[in-house]
């Protein structure tokens, strides 16, 4: 008898095992239906084997799935991600079906001249059409109408006497062939000695980890663009993955691989039409899709021949998966490129301290670009001590940061005014009773968005009017704003520079890959004069206008206990900087500061990068925190606060007792009530070489979570709220 064991996506230990029916050819990575209880259930085929003088009486396989199966690298990747995130296998296994949940898109309805057939009246506009047409070409009716500038009735006309036909076409592919000879880039002379290290990491054949360290505006992108074109130009079937932390980032990149290749990549995040995500997925099963972009999900794509993974800002939290399955994209690609024997290109200006220590010891390669490319040279960047010269009451902007930005204008250039908070203001209080405006059952601030007058949870995303009257007091009209968001800076330099032309860039006020592209292309232009952003335009853009960098709270990241405050900080508002003086015209960029004398200032006014990992290394190691050591979380939540009590006591008289191993907690989440469910925490501290998830598995073994508890595992938690 064959034996077939079934992840499912469920919240299961471990696959279960079906009967094979006979005479059925069944392979890892095959999709099938089986029976569960009285429910029939998608899965995934984990293994097939024989079994002899078995008395188990299994149930047999329902159907198989007419999908095209899932590699086995793609499945050793599944298996070897789901035993490092400790997730139910069967989950994380259905990350990569995620792509044929859409519908196939649908064939396009197109006309063709019947071969044979003439009208039985001709008239001017009939000919026009026929014209228009030619004998072996197809078009829709919209567009025949148009090229042959008739109404639709005339070419309906030809339809129905049978001249033209209905065909169906089926839609073309959302990514071309790539052309690695179409466009070469010209590189200087340390991009040229960069991307040959890459191409011959390329052509190890072999698992080889690479870290691309280069200053903002160097040409990170160039250089790993032509190692691609080099592994393309040799192995014509291989496929290249780039992962980009934010969606908006997507569509410049993507303009600028069509320049090189001659036609655009694959494209892949939650924004992508599902029928365009059913096509992706089979063209990166089939290898048609030779290169893809796309945000972290992509990773989970089943490759036929992956040989090569770039992680493009490879610092940013926003690789970290933290709702559902919770992963860190960058941790992962590179343990896929391990399982694929391919390069793995970790590319930034700020390099995480984790994977700088990797390079320091060799663990990784590292490729450094220490100068901006052609005449560009890196910003000055200089500290607005707030203490000296606030801003006026009620304003936000100091007084030598209006001054720079008049200086900016009057020299026909482009300002960036950056905070990372979006939105009108942070906090809404009312001045009668002091009641703090929270989402309900959350401990979440809700914020003002005053273009369109409602107050939103970023953490829930609850969103209301904003009332009239304060909701505990009654009291009317004395709910107030406290604090700036991109929209209040936005609405002070309207009224500063009435003149001027200001947009707002925030996944608020560009929520979608058009309008993002649309904003781009018109900040590139010239059509911006200043551009109030969050993170969103921090990293990956070029504007060559823009010289001016201003930083409206630059302590804003020091805030809130983080172990990753420092670094985050510096990392982002390296990155703001790094937006000014990206062409000829020389740039500079202001921070606005309360603590001009912290090292983190102090750092990035010196440019100092190395300084400033050094010193937070050390801080680091002194701990034990990593990357000198591990982190492990655990999250328990309910909306039952004694059943939480009952059993993060239980949890925590459980706990293994472990050489170099620590557990502090239960202890109350930062953010304590989210969606009406109280949170509590647990948070293990190992020594770097202490297997965490061996330990944690131990701690849960045999551990029942009760239905109305729920239990999240967060390996190198990333967010300590």
């Amino acid at each position: 008898m064959k034996v077939a064991s079934i992840l499912l996506p469920l919240p299961l230990s471990e696959a279960f095992d079906y009967e094979v029916p006979e005479g059925w050819d069944l392979g890892i990575g095959d999709h099938v239906v089986v029976p569960l209880g009285p429910r029939q259930i998608r899965g995934l085929v984990q293994e097939v084997r024989e079994v002899t003088g078995s008395n188990r009486r299994l149930r047999p396989i329902t159907e198989r799935v007419e999908a095209a199966s899932v590699p086995p690298s793609a499945m050793a990747f599944l298996d070897w991600a789901a035993r490092w995130t400790l997730t139910p296998p069967g989950e994380m296994a259905f990350l990569v079906t995620r792509g044929l949940w859409g519908p196939p898109p649908r064939p396009e309805q197109r006309l063709r001249r019947s071969a044979g057939r003439e009208p039985a009246r001709t008239t001017e506009a009939r000919q026009k059409v026929l014209s228009a047409l030619g004998e072996d070409e197809a078009a829709s009716m919209a567009d025949l109408a148009r090229a042959a500038g008739v109404s639709a009735g005339v070419v309906k006309g030809l339809i129905d006497e049978g001249v033209l036909d209905r065909v169906e076409i089926e839609p073309p592919l959302p990514f071309g062939d790539p052309d690695p000879d179409f466009s070469p880039a010209r590189l200087n002379p340390g991009q040229a000695a960069a991307a040959r290290r890459l191409e011959a990491a390329v052509d190890q054949r072999a698992f080889v980890p690479v870290l691309l360290d280069g200053v903002t505006g160097s040409g990170k992108t160039e250089v790993y663009l032509e190692a691609a074109a080099h592994l393309l130009r040799r192995e014509p079937e291989a496929q290249v993955l780039i992962l980009l932390p934010e969606i908006a980032l997507t569509q410049a990149l993507i303009r600028r691989i069509a320049d090189r290749f001659g036609a655009e990549p694959a494209e892949w995040h939650s924004n992508v039409p599902p029928p365009q995500r059913r096509q992706v997925w089979d063209g990166v099963r089939s290898g048609q899709a030779r290169i893809v972009v796309g945000a972290r999900s992509a990773l989970f794509l089943p490759f036929q021949s992956l040989r090569l993974i770039v992680v493009d800002e490879e610092h940013d939290g926003s690789f970290k998966q933290e709702q559902g399955i919770v992963y860190h994209a960058r941790d992962l690609a590179v343990a896929r490129a391990r399982l694929e024997t391919a390069t793995v290109v970790l590319a930034s200006a700020t390099p995480s301290l984790e994977t700088l220590t990797n390079a320091e010891t060799g663990r990784y390669d590292w490729i450094r670009l220490a100068a901006r490319h052609g005449a560009a040279v890196l910003p000055d960047i200089g500290l607005i001590d707030l203490r000296a010269t606030p801003p006026d009451k009620g304003r936000w902007l100091s007084p030598p940061l209006v001054e720079a930005m008049v200086e900016t204008l009057a020299r026909g250039e482009q300002s960036l005014l950056f905070l990372n908070r979006r939105g009108y203001a942070p906090v809404v209080l009312c001045r009668a009773c002091g009641e703090r405006m929270t989402a309900p059952d959350s401990d979440s601030w809700l914020v003002e968005h005053r273009y369109t007058g409602r107050l939103v949870c970023h953490l829930t995303g609850f969103s209301m009017p904003k009332p009239d009257h304060c909701p505990a007091c009654g009291a009317a009209d004395s709910l107030v704003s406290i604090g700036p968001g991109v929209e209040r800076i936005a609405e002070e330099a309207a009224e500063r520079f009435p003149d001027a032309r200001i947009e707002v860039f925030s996944s608020d006020t560009v929520p979608d890959a058009a309008s993002a592209r649309d904003l781009v292309r018109r900040m590139a232009e010239g059509e911006i004069d200043i551009l109030v952003a969050t993170q969103a335009a921090a990293k990956g853009h070029n504007f060559p206008n823009l010289t001016l960098v201003g930083v409206v709270d630059a302590d804003l990241g020091l805030k809130g206990g983080d172990l990753r405050a420092a670094e985050r900080t510096f990392q982002l508002l390296i990155q703001a900087a790094g937006r000014a003086g990206r062409a000829d015209r020389p740039g500079r960029a202001l921070l606005q500061t309360w603590l001009p004398e912290h090292p983190v200032m102090q750092a990035l006014q010196a440019m100092d990068r190395d300084a400033f990992t050094q010193a937070e290394g050390e801080g680091r190691q002194a701990m034990g925190l990593p990357p000198y050591g591990r982190l492990a979380a655990l999250i328990v939540s309910s909306e039952d606060p004694q059943a939480l009590d009952r059993f993060t006591l239980e949890l925590a008289r459980r706990i293994p007792a472990a050489d170099r191993v620590e557990v502090y907690g239960p202890a109350d989440a930062p953010l304590a009530l989210v969606r009406g469910r109280r949170r509590k925490r647990f948070l293990v501290r190992a020594d770097r070489d202490v297997d965490v998830q061996a330990y944690l598995r131990a701690w849960l073994a045999e551990l029942k979570v009760p239905g109305s508890l729920r239990l999240t595992i967060d390996v190198d938690p990333y967010s300590f709220l």
